[in-house]
């Protein structure tokens, strides 16, 4: 009987365990204009300063383009729902330029690509789920 009580605590545990070990999360951006300049990525894990706050962010990365392509893995994420703005800063002042209007002059792009309208889309349009298993995520910018 004390066997049976060892083994389900084992079993959940283990379970615990596995729930709170990270996973891996590849990520492959596409389409930058050129190789000048750094591709910023920037990892939120709630609504709150997405797309562009880094403070907000769970993760800032800047990373070298190679032939219009960038291409980085993270292996220390806990399971949880992320979502990825990017932006290709040519000029390297850290942050997306724009023109007298407003518009974007360096591409930029979002996880899970979402429609851009008049703006960065809501959170919940990039968000996906980080769980278990590895995660491979492409990123198309415009």
């Amino acid at each position: 009987m004390n066997y049976f009580f060892l083994l389900v605590s084992l079993f959940f545990t283990l379970e615990t365990l596995g729930q709170s070990i990270p996973t891996s999360l590849q990520v492959s951006i596409s389409g930058a204009s050129s190789d000048v300049g750094s591709i910023r990525i920037l990892v939120f894990s709630k609504p709150s300063g997405f797309p562009d706050q880094v403070k907000q962010a769970v993760r800032s990365i800047s990373i070298p383009s190679k032939n219009g392509k960038a291409n980085f893995k993270l292996t220390d994420l806990p399971a949880g729902t992320y979502a990825i703005g990017v932006i290709h800063d040519q000029d390297n002042n850290g942050k997306l330029s724009t023109n007298a209007v407003g518009y974007p002059t360096e591409k930029f792009g979002f996880s899970n690509n979402p429609k851009v309208y008049f703006g960065p889309p809501a959170f919940e349009k990039a968000a996906f789920v980080l769980g278990k298993n590895p995660v491979s995520v492409e990123i198309n910018l415009r």
